[in-house]
């Protein structure tokens, strides 16, 4: 039996539905660890089914880096514009645009680079991540980075 403990440690560390997590720990027998790769490969099975919807909406993300010598902008799209207005959606082109200004995506592509706050993890990790917290497809557009 998963306890309700369990699931509410799941949900706060992954940010997907109760449900869902409940389904990953008791398939996984309570393992925390199995029940989050579950999630990431449920989520990667996702965002497949998901990458031939439209995407319309997003938002415009720009970054400066501290020197002023690098600027980023980024255009991340996705289905509908309650989940452009989402902050944590908001946090990802953010972090988008600190990826690019770390690494640009003209020495590697982007969705292959590992991602700057933790390299286990790829950009595509990240992206697919938030596809299954939000339901939609997102796709990362435009991208300008400027180095003096």
């Amino acid at each position: 039996m998963v306890s309700i403990d369990q699931i509410k440690k799941l949900r706060e560390e992954t940010g997907i539905s109760i449900n869902e997590c409940k389904k990953a720990l008791e398939e996984s027998g309570g393992d925390l660890e199995k029940a989050k790769e579950l999630l990431k490969k449920a989520g990667t099975l996702l965002a497949q089914k998901k990458a031939q919807r439209e995407t319309k909406h997003g938002i415009v993300e720009a970054y400066i880096h501290s020197n002023k010598k690098i600027g980023v902008m980024i255009e991340l799209l996705c289905e509908s514009d309650f989940v452009a207005n989402l902050k944590e959606f908001q946090n990802l082109a953010h972090e988008l645009c600190l990826q690019v200004a770390a690494i640009s995506p003209e020495e590697q592509a982007l969705m292959e680079q590992p991602w700057i706050k933790d390299p286990t993890r790829k950009v595509k990790d990240l992206i697919e991540e938030h596809i299954a917290k939000f339901g939609e497809n997102i796709v990362v557009g435009k991208i300008f980075r400027i180095q003096i």
